[in-house]
């Protein structure tokens, strides 16, 4: 039998209004008729009705987070700083998985606005038009997290990606390496051509040729780190430095120009980004940029409540800074 709100206030002999008071923590309420009304509380084992709170409140204290992937690290990572925050303003997240998939992403959103979620926080590959259209409509706020809105309209926090690859690839110019290759995610995505044309800035500012045989998209997996340093090294003119969209992506660079025999940094210089645990796991550990993964998503999360909260927010984007990591992938 579930015990209510009326049966707390019957065996404490108070009225409703007072166990409403107490539950919410309204400090009008004497010190020992708190006391009589929590230890009730206990004996019963009085839940209060989240839902039932959310009606009368008009608030459900619940936020939606959207995420492609929460088996990948870097959104894991991401994830937990949103889940700190959440949990220090008193907001719980439901969160669910889109795999990338646009229509899945659209289903999920309207899934969230249903759940009467106070706001939400988005990951994706890409914001369409279609994304541009939910969002705008919405009845609650929207915050994209590691995500980058073309049109500016939706808040946001991100790094530049495109100086961060431009910078990236710089560096292993500055090593001497004329020959970079590079491998990026989804060529439709908007922060894989920010990464490309960073790279390709570098690459024109050298005065080095862009060799179409150095450049391929993929995704964001090891998998695809293994696959392209193949193709890399069975050209007859091989590159000797690589520069990775992703730190997965460059661990499959590393381990792939392994099994083939070639030594890295020595033959092959290998630089990632996103600098998550991966980095200081593979052997050599990997040079890499390093996004601050926690603090994209602490911030986005903050800047949500600040908009759950009506308070006033002074810049609606928001870019972190970056720096680059040289570990012993590279020379």
């Amino acid at each position: 039998m579930t015990i209510t709100i009326y049966d707390v206030a019957r065996e404490a002999n108070v009225s409703m209004a007072t166990v409403s008071r107490v539950v919410n923590g309204n400090p009008n309420v004497k010190p020992t008729t708190r006391k009589k009304v929590l230890a009730t509380i206990e004996r019963l084992g009085y839940r209060p009705n989240a839902v039932a709170r959310g009606l009368a409140s008009k608030k459900t204290t619940t936020v939606g987070a959207i995420i492609p992937d929460i088996s990948s690290i870097f959104f894991a990572e991401l994830a937990r700083g949103i889940e700190d925050i959440a949990t220090m303003y008193k907001y719980n997240i439901i969160l669910s998985n889109s795999d990338q998939n646009k229509d899945k992403e659209l289903q999920l959103i309207n899934t969230m606005l249903e759940k009467q979620v106070d706001g939400i926080i988005f990951m994706g590959g890409n914001i369409s038009e279609e994304h541009v259209q939910q969002f705008s409509t919405a009845s609650v706020p929207v915050v994209l997290a590691a995500t980058y809105d073309g049109t500016d309209s939706i808040p946001s926090v991100n790094i530049d990606y495109e100086e961060a690859a431009y910078e990236a690839t710089n560096h292993l110019i500055s090593k001497g390496n004329e020959k970079v290759a590079f491998i990026y995610g989804k060529e439709e995505y908007t922060i894989n051509q920010l990464k490309n044309q960073g790279y390709l800035r570098a690459l024109k500012e050298a005065n080095l040729p862009v060799v179409e045989d150095y450049i391929v998209s993929g995704d964001y997996t090891y998998e695809s780190g293994m696959e392209n340093v193949e193709k890399f090294m069975s050209l007859p003119d091989k590159p000797t430095a690589v520069f990775a969209a992703s730190d997965a992506i460059a661990l499959g660079v590393i381990h792939g120009a392994q099994d083939l025999g070639y030594r890295v940094p020595e033959d092959l210089e290998v630089f990632g980004f996103d600098n998550t645990k991966l980095a200081t796991m593979v052997r050599p550990t990997l040079s890499t940029v390093v996004q601050p993964t926690y603090d994209i998503g602490a911030v986005a999360m903050r800047l949500l409540t600040k908009y759950m909260n009506k308070e006033e927010v002074e810049e609606k984007k928001v870019v972190l800074p970056h720096r680059l990591v040289e570990r012993n992938s590279t020379k």
